[in-house]
């Protein structure tokens, strides 16, 4: 298996330095293709949430698209995905950031009894069991 950092992902969603989107695109390709098997984090995913939001200034509704369209591919294994596509889901609907949503998703998930933090908003929601 082959692990897939950041920077492909941007370089290939992007589309911003041509000659390192052609080679994320091929290795995609490659994967697509069932010739490689590759992996993921979920700190990736939470990496290109922030370098979008912050270093290209996407809003959230762009982050969160292009989010989506990353971890729908099929050949890229990433523990906890589930848990990870949900807390997005939860990110797109709430007013926090994905890591808040993706610990309160993870949290009910394992069936948590509660929520210790002293974050208002946060313990709000998970008492609301969004």
């Amino acid at each position: 298996m082959i692990f897939v950092d950041t920077n492909y992902f941007l370089r290939f969603l992007l589309e911003d330095v041509d000659s390192q989107h052609k080679e994320a695109k091929k290795l995609f390709l490659e994967a697509a293709d069932g010739n490689l098997k590759l992996f993921t984090s979920i700190i990736v995913i939470f990496e290109i949430n922030r370098v979008l939001s912050s270093f290209y200034r996407k809003d959230k509704i762009r982050t969160c698209s292009i989010l989506d369209e990353a971890l729908s591919f099929p050949f890229l294994k990433i523990i906890e995905k589930a848990i990870l596509l949900e807390a997005i889901e939860k990110y797109k609907e709430n007013n926090i950031s994905l890591e808040d949503s993706y610990n309160l998703v993870f949290a009910k998930s394992r069936n948590a009894a509660a929520f210790k933090t002293f974050d208002a908003k946060l313990a709000k929601l998970f008492s609301l069991k969004i």
